[in-house]
């Protein structure tokens, strides 16, 4: 396997990230943002880079601070800091205007980068995109007991994925700063939300809030009968392509 690239952030913070090269004919490079405690060795990471090799486009994909093989401990870390690593990243490394496609609280990370990079981004493409869900699904869905607990600092809840994720007081208070379904969100660009409707991590009315939310001229939602939040079997990753192309072909 091969051995990341690091890059040192002026916070301090070593971010382990994969990078390949495009055709060099001009068109937008692609970056994948990853899931709350995921990393770049995903099954959708991995696919798309070799996907957009066999497209001819450049791609970025990397771990945020305190995940995967990046420096930090996960529960140092908050929507904040993952959102200004992958500011970094996509500043540094990438040339010209990228696709961005985020998975889950990928797809929260870009739609924050929307507002951050301006004619960087030049499309979107989100899988089962979770904004706000450090507020809505989590703080909303805490009973009083484990918000007593939180208040002392971190509350642990289950996960369907191996440990328990580990909550903290930090995560839930800076989420707070990056709300977006509260008001419109401007997208002047190509823009595909995908998200399965066996989703049992991002509630479907998440997705319609999202699609209600987001003002642009080319916004499409498409639901995927029976998906779940990996949203990784051959069909389901075929249209994460088929969106890019999509994507592409609009600009």
């Amino acid at each position: 396997m091969t051995q990341p690239d690091r890059f040192a952030t002026p916070e301090g913070r070593s971010l382990a990230y994969h990078q390949s090269a495009g055709a060099g004919d001009g068109r937008p490079g692609v970056v994948f943002l990853g899931g709350f405690k995921s990393d770049m060795g995903g099954t959708k990471a991995v696919w798309l880079e070799d996907w957009c090799r066999t497209q001819g486009l450049a791609f970025l994909r990397f771990d945020y601070s305190g995940h995967g093989e990046s420096s930090e401990a996960f529960t140092d870390g908050c929507i904040g800091d993952w959102a200004q690593d992958a500011q970094r990243l996509i500043t540094a490394l990438t040339e010209g205007p990228q696709i961005l496609v985020g998975s889950s609280m990928g797809g929260w990370i870009s739609l924050l980068m929307t507002q951050r990079l301006g004619a960087k981004v030049a499309g979107l493409v989100t899988i089962a995109a979770a904004p706000d869900f450090t507020e809505d699904s989590m703080w909303a869905g805490f009973n009083a007991a484990q918000r007593a607990e939180l208040a002392l600092g971190q509350v642990a809840l289950p996960s369907d994925y191996g440990e328990p994720y580990i909550i903290t007081k930090r995560l839930i208070e800076d989420g707070r700063n990056h709300l977006l379904l509260r008001d419109p969100i401007p997208l002047g660009f190509p823009v595909r939300f995908l998200h399965g409707t066996a989703d049992a991590d991002v509630a479907l009315s998440v997705a319609l809030r999202l699609m209600e939310a987001a003002e642009g001229p080319d916004i499409q939602l498409r639901l995927v009968k029976g998906a779940d939040h990996r949203f990784s079997t051959p069909e389901c990753l075929g249209l994460i392509g088929t969106a890019i192309q999509e994507v592409l072909a609009a600009l």
